[in-house]
């Protein structure tokens, strides 16, 4: 077991990261996984620079991980690559606006970046992994009820006593996105509790070039309503 210690926020220490990996072997795969939460408050009440800095943190830093990672897979003849996402990503997340703006940043990323990578073989994917029990939810805690809203602080807590979702959950949909089972399947958004990913191979036909499993407006006639 090696192991590097990396700030994703540094394009140094990215860089440096990816020169340790290559050390090692060829990088075929990658899980990005890095991320943060906090601030959390109202946008009148968290402070402008540490709500930029998640932002900086979960999406530039997803940005600059992912475009070291697929410039050696270009080079090496393709790969996969797995970023994780989150709920804060598919609704409206009030009081956590910078981790949801970077995760909702992150998805679009994704899906821009599987265009621009199909001609070199790389594929990539955003997941989402559920209520993980980790100490991202420290924060959550720790700004109480009015910073996190009273809604969302009981859930987290509620979450928590019952032991979260499985950490397996995450891994095992992570682990089928890198097998080459999961070839063809690229740009989609994948939520690991509810998506039947396992399916899909039998479905790429449906995926490819759909916007199933993206973010996209909802127009009137996607709801059956006549006025526009």
């Amino acid at each position: 077991m090696r192991a590097q210690a990396c700030d994703v926020s540094s394009q140094a220490d990215v860089a440096r990261l990816f020169e340790f990996a290559g050390e090692c072997q060829t990088i075929g795969g990658l899980i990005h996984a890095a991320g943060v939460i906090a601030p959390v408050g109202g946008i009148l009440d968290v402070d402008p620079a540490a709500w930029w800095e998640t932002v900086k943190i979960n999406l530039f830093g997803t940005f600059l991980v992912v475009r070291d990672a697929a410039a050696r897979m270009r080079a090496s003849g393709g790969g996969r690559i797995v970023v994780l996402s989150g709920g804060g990503a598919s609704n409206p997340f009030p009081n956590f606006t910078a981790y949801a703006a970077g995760k909702v940043a992150v998805v679009r990323f994704v899906e821009t970046a599987a265009i621009e990578f199909a001609p070199f073989g790389v594929e990539i994917n955003a997941l989402a992994p559920g209520f993980v029990a980790t100490r991202m939810h420290a924060e959550t805690l720790a700004a109480g009820p009015a910073a996190a809203g009273p809604d969302f602080f009981e859930r987290t807590k509620q979450e928590l006593e019952r032991g979260g979702v499985s950490p397996d959950v995450g891994a095992k949909a992570a682990a089928f996105l890198l097998s080459g089972a999961a070839q063809g399947i690229t740009g989609k958004f994948i939520a690991a509790q509810w998506d039947g990913y396992e399916g899909w191979p039998d479905h790429l036909e449906e995926l490819r070039g759909s916007d199933l499993f993206t973010l996209r407006r909802v127009m009137p006639k996607d709801r059956g309503l006549p006025w526009q």
